[in-house]
């Protein structure tokens, strides 16, 4: 059982979830400081403070009831997506399809069959005889 042990944590797959999981919760700090400190004050400098917790506030009993606080947090989520996806998805795609076109080269092509390279040569020899 302990050998089991040793085989599961020193395969690839925990170790990168452990790193994945340690670089995410790091990561989070960068994003909360990002709609915090940036994205929250631009939107409240635009349209206010954006918390809903009074919306639709009610009383029952002695309890306060704020559905208004689920449309906050629906709000902070979106913001949080919208700054993840501008700030840092859209940058990395570009910058994949950047690094993928400078790996595509005309050497990476598949090799032309025998038929095919004929069919090269004749379309050469045919443009070759109308230049005459």
């Amino acid at each position: 059982m302990i050998q089991g042990f040793k085989d599961f944590i020193s395969r690839g797959n925990a170790i990168d979830l452990a790193v994945g999981m340690v670089i995410g919760a790091a990561f989070t700090a960068v994003v909360t400081a990002l709609v915090e400190q940036v994205i929250n004050p631009l939107i409240g400098g635009l349209v206010g403070k954006p918390n809903f917790d009074n919306f639709l506030e009610f009383s029952l009993g002695d309890a306060v009831v704020q559905p208004g606080a689920v449309i906050t947090a629906l709000v902070n989520f979106l913001l949080v997506a919208a700054a993840l996806y501008l700030f840092i998805v859209v940058p990395m795609n570009k910058l994949a399809e950047r690094k993928a076109a400078e790996e595509t080269t005309e050497e990476d092509a598949p090799a032309l069959s025998d038929e095919a390279q004929l069919l090269v040569e004749i379309r050469d020899a045919l443009k070759a005889q109308k230049s005459l």
